[in-house]
């Protein structure tokens, strides 16, 4: 399977809200930093356990409207356009880097400050 395969295929898990899935493309020490670069979650089993609290992660509506991936040596980058109930579109992108088949570090580039605006 290519990689822009497993990258859309965690996106639909996501949609699904299917998390048991998705983690599974994820390497066991992972590393996920979250909007703003100042928040790193470690490890697959604590990258799982914030997927629970998804919805105060995301904005009040969260909704993807559009998402294409962009495939590199050993990485993708997902460019998302998204709404929320106090943004009537915008985007954001977000950075894939595998081992193998496996995902080992995710990584979120958003206007914070927008971002912080739809809270």
């Amino acid at each position: 399977m290519n990689l822009a395969n497993i990258v859309q295929r965690g996106w639909e898990a996501l949609g699904a809200g299917d998390f048991d899935t998705l983690v599974t493309d994820y390497v066991e020490k992972m590393i996920f930093i979250m909007p703003g670069q100042a928040d790193v979650l470690k490890g697959r089993q604590a990258f799982r356990s914030a997927l629970d609290n998804l919805g105060e992660i995301l904005p009040p509506g969260f909704e993807i409207t559009g998402l294409r991936q962009l495939e590199g040596e050993n990485e993708i980058v997902s460019i998302v356009e998204w709404k929320s109930d106090k943004m009537i579109a915008s985007q954001l992108s977000v950075l894939f880097k595998f081992e193998g088949d496996q995902i080992y570090e995710e990584r979120w580039f958003v206007d914070t400050e927008q971002w912080k605006s739809v809270f």
